[in-house]
């Protein structure tokens, strides 16, 4: 395989990278990450039910993946505040609505406004994207 050439994107045209201060335009909610499609989905996870990008506390702006954050801003990640988990914070990547943490973590590994199936595999690392009691569980019993 060769290398692109200096200046051109490798990434396919529908996916697009920004990093702080810019946000996606494709969005109505400051969306930031690496090769991300218009569901979503980045160059880190991109399996078909990767399509929720997720509300980070340090910044109040939605990534992917904890890695899209840590390559597009230049601070360490905080999750969302548990005290907060009534307001948005994550956006359904098929569908565009916005969901409360609450709503989220209650789902069933569904959008709850269009019925869009999430990873289910997310539930291992809730901790990296949420406040919440005993993050450094690995069954997904994180004592919500």
């Amino acid at each position: 395989m060769t290398a692109p050439p200096p200046g051109s994107d490798p990434s396919p045209p529908d996916r697009e990278t920004t990093t702080a201060p810019d946000a996606d335009s494709r969005f109505a909610v400051p969306l930031r990450g690496v090769a991300v499609d218009p569901e979503t989905r980045c160059a880190h996870w991109d399996d078909p039910v990767d399509v929720v990008a997720l509300r980070f506390g340090c910044c109040e702006a939605y990534y992917p993946c904890d890695a899209c954050h840590d390559a597009a801003t230049d601070h360490e990640a905080v999750p969302w505040p548990r005290d907060r988990f009534d307001d948005p914070a994550v956006l359904c990547g098929v569908c565009e609505t916005t969901i409360t943490a609450s709503e989220y973590l209650d789902c069933d590994d569904t959008c709850p406004a269009c019925g869009a199936a999430f990873n289910p595999g997310c539930r291992k690392h809730r901790g990296r994207y949420f406040e919440v009691a005993g993050s450094g569980d690995e069954d997904g019993d994180d004592g919500l």
